[in-house]
């Protein structure tokens, strides 16, 4: 498994501000976005069934630095590395390139949880069945792939 997920997209005139910039809220839709592919490559989802659970990931932490700006149409890569599998959290860093250059910083943490009937939260421990593709993937990145 590779230690990496790469989406690769363009930025919408929509997700930018007045000054043609990309809105600085978007970043972190767009580590979402490649959060959800990432999931999508172990083979679920950040929403999804298992052991009779609804098991979801709800963020305790997520930051985003910016190093340079992002316009209309630049065609960019969103670089997502697993960095961290706990007990019951994840996390993960997001880098954002254009062409060579590193243009933003994110990191993430989110704690794994079911989702009782009412809408509310429980931390739980990650399943088996989750864990060991992350585990998998974050042991990849430590060994440098």
């Amino acid at each position: 498994m590779t230690p990496t997920w790469t989406i690769e997209r363009r930025i919408q005139f929509a997700e930018t501000d007045m000054a043609g910039v990309l809105h600085f809220s978007n970043y972190f839709r767009l580590m979402e976005e490649v959060e959800h592919a990432f999931f999508r490559s172990i083979g679920y989802g950040v929403v999804c069934e298992l052991d009779g659970m609804t098991v979801s990931w709800p963020r305790v932490s997520a930051t985003c630095e910016y190093y340079a700006p992002l316009r209309f149409e630049d065609e960019i890569q969103i670089v997502l590395r697993v960095t961290h599998v706990g007990n019951k959290s994840l996390s993960y860093e997001v880098e954002f390139l254009r062409g060579p250059d590193r243009v933003a910083q994110g990191e993430i943490t989110a704690i794994c949880c079911a989702t009782g009937e009412s809408g509310t939260f429980r931390s739980i421990p990650i399943p088996e069945a989750l864990r060991a593709p992350l585990a998998r993937a974050a042991s990849a990145e430590a060994a440098g792939g």
